[in-house]
């Protein structure tokens, strides 16, 4: 009997340790995970710089320097390229190592072994997009570079130095929560995160629901609800620019398009990515110097986007953001040149729909011919030990992304994407010659090199330069080209090619003073080639530019000023008409209190006035009535762009679509305007009781979070005290906005800096750094960025200095 007892007692210890020590669905091995000697306590530092002042690396040519201040930015000092970049890729990798290999891997379509079956979709979307393939590419183009290879095999190097040197007790905790460890790290990774960077900026695209929208609706009323542009519109390059050249001449084939109603798409990125930049010359600036301000207004991760260093070596010395796991400095500054990047928004993902010659689709149609396909099994391991493979078609257009296997309605959509991420690029060459670029010509160099994502790139100089680009790779396509599925058969509906460098759409030193960008049109209709984009931003810009064209004697503070203006411009644009159009006789009480606060609102949506709570709670009950006739469709639609709902709601207050389908009477957008004024205010109710406040403030209200990656409230900071919101420039809206802020004044003699972002440099939640600039970014304060011109130079705001032995 005691036998029997020991061996129970035996077996039950066994799996009670098999239990603690195994990953249990969504619950990590509690075993490990809580060990005092290496589970999650192992993850709490005590100092926000907890490292160790000496460190050997055998790898390094000579000893490297990095010292940090009193923000935690690592300032980088090497004797030559191969350290200096393996130090960078080392301290990357030891602040924020879970987080680069995170987002390799969602862009390489391996989260399901990670998370399991859940993520499968998301990994065979990735997957069929051909971002590995694309990254791929690019590093065998970039390999054939001496110094580019140099530069991304230093940086993997670094990297690996800091994952080899791991036990499990030092795993960051996203790790232990989920119960994997981290891989060596490759080339091909820093490739996959450029892509990961197109694929959140470039990939956006509403082809396919134009098509539905097109069939449904007709021509007529298609063009109603999309127009390409508007009267009065601000582009990116200023309509002064005249275009002293002759286009390549493209002129549209006799061609339709196809009808093919699509039922769902794929996920998009998300709309609300964008950016603002403006420089200033030194006419306008109160010193006579050319300043320079940048955001990149992208999701609130924490960790952050961004990580921020200073790289110093022999013909180099750089400071500003970049992402971690890339080598170099994305969005920055040096001695003698600052720049800025903002989404440069226009079409370059078209989708062809495909013919095969029969089920085994081992050709496709084009023309009189039929081509051969590649066919690519990937194979994607689950979680769960199992493993699922996906066929994905390739044709000379790009990958098959809707076919039988996935989002294809059965047999009857075969939809090919083509993209210009697709193609070999060597942006890490942009970033190794724009980091060490001295004047405008160098810049000018640097950028042709950076293909994809486009960006609009504000430049700065030293000696007084200003400038904006339009920058990437633009097919040459002829009107409404990729703005309809279009058909893979007709060799007439292929790009014809890419719109020479020489012919980019820019601007040196116009005479207005200043350059911006926040996403709206790149350029007005006398640009010879065409330009369309989806989504283009129609307020944030004029704002800016509004601003600009009446301020004079500008200083660093007015820069910083301008980014955090709150501005509601669409509020302006459409609360009059909502409030004149209200009955008023017989409101309620609290209906006339609500009237009363959006009457005296000067439409600025400042932190703790309530009226920007209202409007955006009446705004959006407006805009879903409005177009209610998009909803609950058996096919892919997207709605009108507010911009273009508020110009036909003044200018023609009777059009058939305010009328909502779900009553019997005729309408009109006054009806529609009182109707969500009183589904609106119950909404504010219902927030009021369900929050218990008696006020409505719009921080609470809009609820901005820096939510961590794996949407863990814990890692997670909410309720940010800011205001603004997306088409504003101070574009914090719930989870998304201004990612990194940076303002430079650049003179002969000195150059200045200032910067902040929504998190840290620690992707640790448990260092005390975790999130530490939140504060002062939701308020508009920034830090003095301490750019160093030596390693010898003493700076107060140095507080930690570390050595690399090279033996």
């Amino acid at each position: 009997m005691k036998i029997f007892r020991f061996l129970l007692a035996l077996i039950l210890t066994i799996l009670f340790i098999f239990y603690v020590n195994f990953k249990q669905g969504d619950i990590p091995p509690l075993g490990k995970f809580m060990s005092p000697f290496t589970g999650f306590w192992k993850n709490g530092e005590k100092d926000r710089i907890d490292m160790p002042s000496k460190l050997k690396a055998k790898q390094l040519k000579e000893d490297v320097v990095i010292k940090f201040d009193d923000q935690v930015i690592p300032h980088i000092f090497a004797k030559n390229d191969y350290d200096l970049y393996f130090a960078q890729g080392y301290i990357s990798a030891y602040h924020r190592l879970w987080q680069m290999e995170f987002q390799v891997m969602a862009t390489e379509g391996r989260i399901s072994e990670i998370i399991g079956a859940k993520a499968l979709d998301f990994d065979k979307t990735n997957r069929r997009k051909g971002l590995k393939y694309a990254a791929e590419r690019s590093i065998e183009l970039m390999e054939k570079d001496a110094n580019l290879n140099n530069m991304v095999q230093a940086y993997t190097d670094g990297i690996n130095y800091w994952i080899n040197s791991l036990s499990y007790e030092d795993y960051p905790i996203e790790y232990k929560l989920l119960d994997y460890a981290p891989e060596p790290w490759t080339k091909l990774k820093c490739a996959l995160l450029l892509k990961y960077m197109a694929d959140m900026l470039s990939s956006g695209e509403a082809d396919l629901e134009n098509t539905n929208a097109l069939t449904l609706f007709g021509r007529a009323d298609f063009e109603l609800l999309f127009p390409e542009s508007f009267r009065g519109v601000d582009p990116v390059i200023p309509t002064s620019r005249k275009w002293d050249f002759d286009p390549i001449p493209v002129q549209r084939p006799d061609v339709t398009f196809p009808q093919t109603l699509t039922p769902s798409t794929i996920a998009k990125p998300d709309p609300r990515n964008g950016s603002n930049n403006f420089v200033v010359g030194r006419g306008k600036s109160a010193h006579g110097k050319v300043m320079l301000a940048n955001e990149p207004d992208l999701a609130l991760n924490l960790p952050s986007i961004w990580y921020v260093t200073q790289l110093h070596a022999p013909g180099i010395n750089t400071f500003g953001a970049n992402l971690p796991g890339v080598p170099g400095i994305i969005v920055g500054f040096n001695d003698s040149i600052a720049w800025g990047v903002t989404n440069a928004k226009r079409d370059v993902v078209d989708w062809y729909q495909i013919e095969f010659r029969n089920s085994r689709r081992e050709e496709y149609r084009y023309d009189n011919k039929w081509l051969k396909t590649e066919k690519v099994i990937e194979k994607i391991k689950v979680r769960d030990g199992s493993t699922v493979y996906d066929t994905i078609i390739h044709t000379h257009y790009g990958p098959v992304v809707y076919d039988r296997n996935f989002m294809g309605n059965g047999e009857q959509i075969n939809f090919a994407m083509k993209w210009t991420a697709h193609e070999e690029s060597q942006e890490f060459k942009a970033f190794y010659q724009l980091n060490r670029s001295k004047n405008y010509d160098q810049f000018v160099d640097a950028i042709q090199y950076f293909v994809a994502p486009a960006q609009n790139f504000a430049f700065a100089s030293a000696s007084g330069d200003i400038a904006m680009w339009v920058n990437g790779r633009f097919p040459i396509k002829w009107d409404e080209q990729g703005k309809f599925l279009m058909n893979g058969s007709d060799s007439r509906q292929e790009w014809a090619g890419d719109i020479p460098r020489n012919q980019s759409a820019y601007i040196l030193n116009p005479e207005q003073g200043f350059v911006s960008s926040a996403n709206q049109h790149p350029v007005d209709s006398t640009y010879p080639y065409y330009a369309y984009d989806y989504n283009y931003e129609f307020y944030r810009n004029r704002r800016i530019n509004d601003r600009l064209k009446l301020m004079s004697g500008m200083e660093v503070g007015d820069m910083m000023k301008l980014q955090n203006d709150n501005y509601n411009y669409r509020a302006s644009e459409s609360l009059p008409l909502m409030l004149d159009s209200l009955d008023t006789a017989n409101m309620s009480s609290k209906a006339q209190a609500a009237y009363n606060i959006l009457r005296r609102w000067d439409y600025f949506n400042e932190p703790e006035m309530q009226a920007p709570s209202y409007y955006e709670a009446w705004w959006n009950d407006l805009y879903a009535m409005i177009w209610d006739e998009f909803v609950d469709r058996e096919v892919a639609l997207k709605k009108p762009h507010v911009f273009n709902t508020i110009y036909l709601m003044n200018r023609d207050p009777y059009n058939k679509y305010f009328d909502q389908v779900s009553t019997p009477q005729k309408e009109s957008v006054t009806d529609l305007i009182n109707q969500s004024f009183v589904s609106s205010l119950e909404k504010i109710e219902a927030w009021k009781t369900e929050n218990e406040n008696d006020q409505v403030n719009w921080y609470e209200y809009k609820n901005t979070t820096a939510r961590h990656l794996l949407k863990l409230a814990p890692f997670s900071v909410e309720k940010i005290k800011i205001g603004g919101n997306n088409n504003i420039v101070n574009a914090a809206s719930s989870g998304h906005g201004p990612s990194w802020r940076m303002v430079v004044e650049l003179g002969p003699d000195q150059v200045r800096a200032w910067g902040v972002y929504p998190g840290s440099q620690s992707g640790n939640p448990g260092n005390p750094a975790y999130a530490e600039m939140i504060e002062n970014w939701s308020v508009g304060k920034y830090y003095p960025l301490n750019f160093l011109k030596s390693e010898q130079e003493e700076n107060a705001n140095l507080v930690f200095t570390q050595t690399l032995k090279s033996n």
